[in-house]
């Protein structure tokens, strides 16, 4: 089966990506490029990024832009999918969700409207075990967001390797967020993944933060050898 990736070049959507491959044919990456930085339903830190990540992995994406308005956002969303189904033929689509019901059903709302077949394996996933995975199958992941306490302005940027899982766990079991970030405690980048035929090198970055709310910005970034 050709399957569509919704693809945000973060942690999930990336994993996601590398389950799909493992299991059926992925045909293209979608990005859904919110002009909307509180959007309901996409990522947007370093959202542009997603194309050198696309690159990376030996993928062609499929870029939308959208206003990022709430509900409104999802008739760009649904032509997203009809242009990755005409242009490269598929019949379903990946998703990173692990917990958001607002999203995921929208997701699945859209693909049945278009008789499309959602995969979701990562929905409802033991967050401990999916996080364990992560490093161990060998994806390199940066922090680029945070949104909420104890997170300041040194995690933006951080390696998720197992030292700094192991503090994630501690401030999970602390302050009740979840260890995956599901939450909107948390946004990342993946730098590296097992299915990159090269790595990303971060070549200039800047850090915005202001109360527990900061983000990673990725000016210049590249393509080397791995």
């Amino acid at each position: 089966m050709k399957l569509g990736v919704l693809f945000s070049g973060g942690k999930d959507s990336l994993f996601a990506c590398w389950q799909a491959i493992q299991k059926e044919e992925v045909a293209c990456l979608i990005t859904v490029v919110s002009q909307n930085p509180e959007s309901y339903m996409f990522h947007t830190p370093n959202i542009r990024l997603a194309a050198l990540q696309a690159e990376a992995a030996g993928f062609p994406l499929v870029e939308v832009e959208t206003a990022g308005e709430k509900e409104e956002e999802l008739l760009d969303l649904k032509r997203a999918l009809l242009a990755a189904r005409e242009r490269y033929g598929i019949e379903g689509v990946v998703t990173g969700a692990i917990l958001s019901v607002y999203q995921a059903a929208r997701v699945q709302r859209i693909c049945r409207e278009l008789g499309l077949w959602c995969f979701n394996p990562l929905w409802l996933a033991d967050q401990e075990a999916y996080m364990e995975e992560l490093i161990g199958a060998g994806f390199t992941v940066v922090i680029a967001g945070v949104f909420s306490a104890p997170f300041d302005e040194s995690w933006l940027g951080r390696e998720i390797d197992r030292r700094t899982l192991d503090e994630l766990r501690a401030i999970a079991q602390k302050y009740q967020v979840t260890l995956t970030g599901e939450g909107g405690e948390l946004e990342t980048f993946v730098v590296d993944a097992p299915f990159f035929a090269q790595k990303i090198a971060i070549e200039e970055a800047s850090k915005v933060y202001r109360n527990y709310n900061g983000v990673l910005r990725i000016e210049r970034a590249g393509l080397v050898a791995k």
